[in-house]
């Protein structure tokens, strides 16, 4: 994933590569990265359930939702950066009538969507990062998250099961991110920040977008309904 980082005086910046999916520095190797992204069972049989890092929520930065220290606190303070971004995925969840009861079912269908920012090639995503090396081979790797901030109106209609967005930064946000040192509030307060929805733009793929030679092209479902655009 392409990334901004500032160089060493802050007087600009570079684009590196970096690994999604934020790594603690105490895992040993990538067989202990394996388990803690994706879980495991121990020897007496008990599951550990894996942890998801590629995003971190902004309420999170600082405080975990059990009330301890976040994992991300560090790299939030010392190591924040920009994700560069032509666009990103999302799936909406629909949950059509029952013919007979009238009733939802309880299964949703979903319908993936690409969004991006309007008039613009790119945008900045606003992330962390943090070093790890594995401390049998010493392969090393920048390992990155995502910060996340509740949906805008449009987010909410598109990510409607989570109710989530990245945090997309302006120019002025995106500067103040990567280039200057910020108070913990500061940081808290930029990562939730909201990109307006009437900036973005979001439309429908083929469910088979991931098998696309452009996935970002629009496709239509008959009898999806549409986005109300004017909240």
């Amino acid at each position: 994933m392409a990334v901004l980082v500032p160089n060493e005086d802050r007087s600009n910046f570079e684009i590196v590569q970096m690994e999604w999916g934020m790594l603690p520095p105490y895992l040993q190797n990538r067989e202990a990265v394996q388990k803690f992204r994706t879980g495991y069972k121990d020897a007496q049989g008990k599951w550990h359930t894996g942890y998801t890092t590629q995003n971190a929520k902004a309420e999170n930065l600082f405080i975990s939702e059990r009330g301890g220290a976040s994992m991300f606190a560090d790299a939030a303070r010392q190591r924040r950066c920009l994700v560069l971004s032509t666009g990103f995925f999302e799936w909406r969840h629909v949950n059509r009538l029952n013919k007979k009861t009238g009733q939802p079912l309880k299964v949703a269908d979903k319908f993936p969507y690409y969004i991006n920012v309007k008039n613009q090639d790119y945008f900045y995503m606003a992330g962390i990062w943090q070093p790890w090396t594995d401390k049998e081979t010493g392969e090393h790797v920048n390992t990155l998250a995502i910060t996340t901030t509740s949906a805008n109106s449009l987010m909410a209609q598109v990510h409607n099961s989570k109710l989530r967005m990245p945090t997309i930064l302006n120019d002025e946000l995106a500067w103040q991110w990567m280039m200057t040192d910020l108070a913990d509030e500061k940081i808290q307060e930029i990562a939730l920040s909201q990109f307006p929805a009437n900036d973005m733009f979001a439309c429908t793929i083929t469910k088979e977008f991931q098998a696309m030679l452009d996935p970002t092209e629009p496709y239509e479902y008959a009898d999806l309904p549409a986005l109300d655009l004017t909240l």
